[in-house]
């Protein structure tokens, strides 16, 4: 596989060493997203397709430790991504912490472009490229396009709001799992988790021949929703 087919993912909130790396790799054959903090790189996930994710340690808001653990804890494609880590302080036991949440491998700053360039070699080598699921999903007699976020009924388009196709892309992200309505709610403005009910709501109309007894859009009760794809 050609590495212009690697997309990789920089999360580091020093902008000098962010750009950097994003004209370093980029200039090596990668495709390179950037987020200077967690919060960003969650949104990003939930929207593109990563090979690999170079993660800082020390971080406004969120630390890196506390974004992989929850990343992993998703249990879906994304939450498989391989990560590397950054750190300023080299310390045996920020390397342990960080390889038994799962990291794949751990470099401390200061460190040599090439160095970080032959890391993330290795690392791709190791995992083979990430599984990547369908891009379009059978829902009876809807299917939706998760990348395109497109929603059609036997070939006709359906109309959605962008609130319904970023919460039809993130339900597609675990099918078949359910997903917390708090997680859901996260980046609404109304973190109560009703805005998510309204639109569950709305969505049910859209896809379901019986939205009343949902076969494709789920309730799991206690937790959030479920999609549940043909």
């Amino acid at each position: 596989m050609s590495q212009p087919d690697r997309h990789l993912l920089v999360v580091d909130d020093d902008d000098r060493i962010r750009d950097l790396l994003k004209e370093f790799l980029a200039r090596a054959g990668y495709r390179v997203t950037t987020a200077a903090e967690a919060g960003a790189a969650s949104r990003l996930i939930e929207t593109l397709d990563f090979d690999l994710i170079v993660l800082d340690v020390m971080m406004p808001g969120e630390n890196g430790f506390s974004f992989a653990r929850r990343l992993r804890a998703q249990g879906d494609a994304a939450g498989r991504t391989p990560i590397l880590m950054l750190t300023a302080r080299g310390e045996a036991a920020e390397r342990i912490e960080g390889l038994s949440i799962g990291v794949d491998d751990y470099l401390a700053k200061p460190f040599e472009p090439q160095e970080l360039l032959l890391r993330i070699e290795a690392i791709l080598r190791r995992t083979g490229r990430r599984e990547i699921g369908p891009t379009t999903l059978s829902l009876g007699r809807c299917d939706f396009d998760i990348d395109r976020g497109e929603l059609t009924r036997e070939g006709a388009a359906i109309r959605l709001t962008e609130a319904e196709v970023e919460l039809m892309r993130r339900l597609a992200r675990s099918v078949n799992a359910p997903v917390e309505r708090l997680e859901l709610a996260r980046d609404t403005a109304d973190i109560t988790g009703r805005a998510v009910d309204v639109q569950v709501t709305r969505l049910r109309r859209k896809i379901e021949d019986d939205p009343k007894n949902p076969r494709y859009l789920q309730t799991v009760r206690g937790v959030g929703y479920r999609l549940a794809p043909d």
